[in-house]
């Protein structure tokens, strides 16, 4: 058991580790309700899927531009300032959809604004938190700090939707808003406590800046096809098999309630991913980690495709997301211990900031593609077609990539 059980090491040596890891706990309690919230929102505000999915897409906007454009800062500035200056401005996205809430009819305009801002800011906060971590603890524990932030993650993924759509349901948008709101002041705080990052220099190394820091960024990943992998089979998982746009259609016309299913939905999701990060203890151990990655994502797309399948069976549907969200815990471990192991301090904070891109964006993106053919055709055979094309695209990343499966804790990238 205990060599099952999560290795908490690093909160223990760590004080800095520690302070992120609390602050964002509960600042992330605050930002999955108000998940809940915006997609219950929307959808009771137009009826339609697709009007959710569109929430995706005026993301995904401001995170490939803060990714792209603002992810060489992360290198070449103090972390922590950077790291403060994200969370005010995601309190200030939830201060907007606050004010919004309160209105009899907000404009659409209004709350896809605030979900853009929240997006932008929140592609600043996650790299910049990222490549903080590897300056805090050892890298030997580097695994073991990324199943402690997924169980982190996860934990608050389980009770903030829940609680969310509790929330909703019982008192208002406004209150949901205004819980995410309050949660922000725990981050701030952690963030003004840690010390002070400034970038590490190789002495008579050139620093590039702008358009040059971003080539070189995209410069080391080329010919790295095991490097590449982790980027891309991520995008084809949360793309195709990420259905939490239909969640509001599937409540009230699948599974007959309201916004209380939601937030049920979302969790189990979470639970399993939590679940699956508390018992991650083995990850260490495993050494073919690609192979794990090609593995846990096809068992993704598999419990997808169950979800999907299970009609109005609400507890048959629980547990095929809950299988769905272990696996993807597993993939995210991995996927972010080869990257955090072989990418150089100097262009940490740009490759993370590529990676959010892919794994925030890659479920806005998801969101478009879910709600239009949800819209087309029926939120069933979105999430059911999701699924199928998720394991398909694993199998074209398999064969087209044979060196990922074979890839080893050590080998080149």
């Amino acid at each position: 058991m205990r060599e099952l059980a999560i290795d908490t090491t690093p909160l223990r040596v760590s004080r800095d580790f520690r302070l992120l890891w609390c602050g964002e706990l509960i600042s992330q309690v605050g930002s999955q309700i108000t998940l809940v919230a915006l997609l219950v929102q929307v959808y009771a505000l137009t009826g339609s899927s697709a009007a959710v999915g569109v929430i995706g897409l005026v993301q995904l906007v401001p995170m490939a531009f803060v990714a792209i454009g603002l992810g060489p800062q992360i290198d070449l500035r103090d972390r922590r300032k950077l790291l403060m200056f994200a969370q005010s401005g995601l309190m200030l996205a939830s201060l907007l959809l606050l004010v919004g809430a309160r209105m009899d009819n907000p404009p659409l305009v209004l709350i896809y604004g605030a979900a853009a801002l929240n997006a932008g800011f929140m592609s600043l906060a996650m790299p910049t938190r990222a490549a903080m971590t590897t300056r805090v603890i050892p890298v030997e524990l580097l695994p073991a700090a990324a199943a402690l932030n997924q169980a982190m993650w996860n934990g608050a993924g389980v009770i903030g939707p829940a609680l969310g759509g509790i929330v909703i349901s019982r008192l208002g948008l406004p209150w949901a808003y205004g819980i995410d709101v309050i949660s922000y002041l725990a981050s701030l705080t952690a963030a003004f406590l840690v010390h002070s990052q400034v970038p590490i220099r190789v002495d008579g190394a050139k620093v590039e800046r702008g358009m040059a820091a971003i080539r070189e960024g995209l410069q080391y990943l080329k010919g790295k096809r095991v490097l590449q992998s982790t980027f891309t089979i991520d995008i084809v998982a949360m793309v195709f098999g990420m259905p939490r746009v239909v969640f509001p259609a599937l409540a009230v016309t699948q599974f007959h309630r309201g916004a209380e299913v939601v937030g049920w939905l979302l969790s189990a999701v979470a639970v399993g991913a939590f679940l699956g990060a508390l018992s991650s203890g083995w990850v260490g151990a495993i050494r073919r980690q690609g192979l794990a990655i090609i593995v846990a994502v096809s068992i993704w797309g598999s419990a997808i495709v169950a979800f999907g399948l299970v009609g109005d069976r609400l507890g048959l549907a629980l547990i095929a997301l809950g299988i769905a969200g272990a696996a993807d815990v597993v993939s995210a471990v991995f996927r972010n211990a080869i990257q955090q192991r072989v990418v150089p301090d100097a262009l940490r904070g740009r490759l993370t900031a590529f990676n959010i891109l892919v794994v925030a964006g890659g479920p806005r993106l998801g969101d478009l593609e879910g709600g239009l053919v949800a819209s087309a055709f029926s939120p069933t055979v979105s999430v059911v077609s999701g699924g199928l094309l998720c394991l398909a695209g694993v199998a074209v990343i398999s064969a087209a990539v044979p060196q990922f499966a074979r890839w080893r804790v050590g080998d080149p990238p």
